[in-house]
C-alpha cells in the first residue's frame, strides 16, 4: 500500500496556507466507541496534569455541569482543578444560537465563565460563516516534563448532556432536550479517537491557529461588552509550542479540515475542504465496503461521490447507520431534516440498488437510539473518525476537523488486502450492533458475509416487531432476536410540507459554504 495513493497531498488539500504536514507516522490511534469510555479516559488524562502542563480544548457544545463518570467530577469542576493545580487551560467554545432554537449558548457560555473564575481562558468564538457553526471538538493535554504522556481527543463527542452513554445504550442521566420519540434518556452512540504520537502536535495546530485569528470573536456590540465583564475575551499569548511528541506507535494519520470561504482566515484565506477532496479521492479506489456511520446523510451533491463509487464498481457495497428520526421535530424544522436525505437515499439506491443497506438503531427496550457518530471506513484500508457529518454543512460551512487514519499493519484475516485499524474499527462496530459474542467477530471479515448479516438481523429484528405488533402482546410471545438495527424506512414528506420547508433546508439545516465558481460546478 502506498500512503499517498489514499491520503491527500500537500497540494490535494487545496489550501496553500496550511502548514499542516500532509500527514504523520509513527501514531498510536485508539477509538473510543461510546462517550461513557471517552468520558472516564479523559477524567483520568485530566487528573493526572500538573503545574506548567498545557490544556486546549474546541466544543461545539459545552455543558460545565456534566459528569464525566458517575460519581463525577464535572467537565468545569476537571478543569478548574486543572488550572487550580498550575496547568495552563485555554478553551475555544463556539458562541452559539440561542437555547430557544435548541442550541446552547447559555451552557457554553457558563462552560466559559468557569473556566476564568479559575485561572484559565475561554473564548466564546463565533469567527465563522453568518448562520455557521464551530463544529470541532477535540481535546489536547500535553505534558511539560513527559511527552510521552501527551495526548489529543478527537471526534465527535461533545463535552455535554446526553453524551455519556455506553454500549447498552440505555442514555445519560444527564440529557440534553430531544424529540420525545428518544424518551426520558435519549440513548447516544457516539465515537472519539485518542491519538498519540507526532499528531498531537498538529491537532494543538489547528487549535493555535483558531486561537491567534486576529478577527474578534464577535462584531455584537452588546456581546463584546458582556464579553469584556464577564474576562471573556482576553486571548492571551498560547505557550510556545514544544516540539511533536515522540514516535507512540505504527498508524499514519491525516488530519482534514473545513473552513467556510466567507471570510478569510490567515490560516485558510478562502477556506479549506480537506474533508470532502479526501472523501472524493478514497471513494474513487473503494472496491469492496464502503461503512458509514452519520448523523445526517444529506445533498446529494455531497452524496455524488457515494453514488459514482457504486455505479463504477459492481462488487461494491455499502451499509449506512443514521438515526431513525432526526433531532427537530417541529413541524418545519422536523421535515427540513428529511428533505435531505430522502434525495440522498434515492440516488444512492438509484446507483446502487440491493447493494446499498441504509440502517438505523434501537436498544433492546426497542427505544431508537440516536446515532451521533461520524466514522467512516472504506474496504477496511482507510478509516476517518471526526466532527464532519455527510452533508454541505460539513463539507463546506461549518468548522469541522477529522482524523483519518491508514495502519502500518496489514491485517492477516482473510480476505486479504485491509488494514489492522480499519478492519479492527468496522469490526468493532459491527459486533455491537449485531449482538456478535467476540469469538464470531471474525465472521464480519468478509465484506459480503458482514453485509448479508447485517441484512439478516434486520430482517428478523424488523419481523419480530410485526408479530409483536399484529399479536398485540410485549410479553409471552417469542423471544426478542438479538441486535440492534432496523431497517431504515424511506422518509415520506407530503408536497406541501417539502415545498414550505425547503427554504429552510437550504438556507439554515444544510447551507452551502462553496466559493460562486464551485457552486456552479457542482465541485468541492
Amino acid at each position: 500500500m502506498r500512503i499517498e495513493d489514499w491520503f491527500l497531498s500537500e497540494e490535494e488539500r487545496g489550501n496553500p496556507a496550511s502548514k499542516l504536514p500532509a500527514w504523520s507516522r509513527g501514531n498510536e490511534v485508539r477509538p473510543l466507541v461510546h462517550g461513557a469510555t471517552y468520558f472516564a479516559e479523559l477524567r483520568a488524562c485530566l487528573e493526572r496534569l500538573g503545574k506548567d502542563d498545557l490544556l486546549l480544548f474546541a466544543d461545539w457544545r459545552g455543558d460545565p455541569d456534566e459528569r464525566l463518570t458517575p460519581g463525577g467530577p464535572t467537565v468545569g469542576a476537571a478543569m478548574a482543578a486543572a488550572a487550580e493545580r498550575g496547568a495552563i487551560v485555554r478553551g475555544l467554545i463556539w458562541r452559539s444560537h440561542l437555547d430557544l432554537l435548541r442550541f446552547s449558548s447559555a451552557e457554553n457560555r457558563h462552560l466559559g465563565q468557569e473556566i476564568e473564575d479559575t485561572g484559565g481562558q475561554a473564548l466564546l468564538d463565533t469567527r465563522t460563516a453568518v448562520g455557521g457553526s464551530h463544529h470541532q471538538k477535540f481535546v489536547i493535554l500535553r505534558h511539560d516534563r513527559d511527552a510521552t504522556r501527551d495526548v489529543a481527543f478527537v471526534g465527535g463527542i461533545d463535552l455535554c448532556h446526553s453524551r455519556r452513554d455506553d454500549a447498552s445504550h440505555q442514555g445519560d442521566p444527564q440529557p440534553a432536550p430531544m424529540p420525545d420519540v428518544y424518551g426520558p434518556r435519549p440513548p447516544w452512540h457516539d465515537v472519539q479517537a485518542a491519538v498519540r504520537g507526532p499528531a498531537v502536535a498538529e491537532v494543538e495546530q489547528v487549535f493555535c491557529e483558531r486561537w491567534e485569528d486576529p478577527a474578534p470573536e464577535t462584531r455584537d456590540p452588546v456581546r463584546r461588552l458582556r464579553d469584556h465583564l464577564g474576562r471573556l475575551d482576553d486571548a492571551p499569548p498560547l505557550p510556545r509550542p514544544g516540539p511533536p511528541p515522540p514516535p507512540a506507535g505504527r498508524h499514519n494519520v491525516q488530519l482534514l479540515r473545513t473552513y467556510p470561504a466567507r471570510r478569510g482566515y490567515p490560516f485558510a484565506p478562502e477556506g479549506e475542504r480537506s474533508i470532502a477532496h479526501a472523501y472524493r479521492k478514497v471513494l474513487a479506489r473503494a472496491r469492496s465496503l464502503i461503512y458509514l456511520e452519520d448523523q445526517y446523510l444529506w445533498s446529494t451533491d455531497v452524496i455524488e461521490p457515494f453514488a459514482r463509487a457504486l455505479e463504477r464498481e459492481p462488487g461494491l457495497r455499502m451499509i449506512v447507520i443514521v438515526p431513525r428520526h432526526p433531532d427537530q421535530d417541529g413541524w418545519l424544522a422536523g421535515p427540513a431534516s428529511l428533505i435531505g436525505r430522502a434525495d440522498a437515499l434515492r440516488r444512492l439506491r438509484r446507483a446502487g440498488g440491493d447493494r446499498v443497506a441504509i440502517y438505523d438503531l434501537e436498544n433492546h427496550q426497542g427505544t431508537p437510539v440516536y446515532v451521533h457518530a461520524k466514522v467512516c471506513v472504506v474496504d477496511d484500508v482507510w478509516a476517518a473518525i471526526g466532527s464532519d457529518n455527510v452533508n454541505l454543512r460539513s463539507w463546506t460551512y461549518d468548522s469541522e476537523l477529522s482524523c483519518a487514519v491508514l495502519d502500518e499493519e496489514e491485517d492477516p484475516r482473510p480476505p486479504a488486502g485491509a488494514l489492522r485499524f480499519a478492519r479492527d474499527l468496522r469490526l468493532t462496530l459491527m459486533a455491537e450492533h449485531l449482538d456478535l459474542p467476540a469469538e464470531r467477530v471474525d465472521e464480519l471479515c468478509d465484506p459480503v458475509a458482514a453485509f448479508d448479516a447485517f441484512a439478516r438481523s434486520a430482517a428478523a429484528l424488523e419481523s419480530w416487531h410485526e408479530s409483536v405488533a399484529s399479536d398485540g402482546r410485549v410479553s409471552g410471545g417469542p423471544p426478542r432476536p438479538p441486535g440492534r438495527l432496523r431497517p431504515h424506512p424511506e422518509p415520506r414528506l407530503s408536497r406541501v410540507r417539502k415545498l414550505l420547508a425547503l427554504p429552510m433546508y437550504r438556507f439554515a439545516v444544510d447551507p452551502d459554504g462553496r466559493p460562486p465558481a464551485l457552486r456552479r460546478t457542482r465541485g468541492f
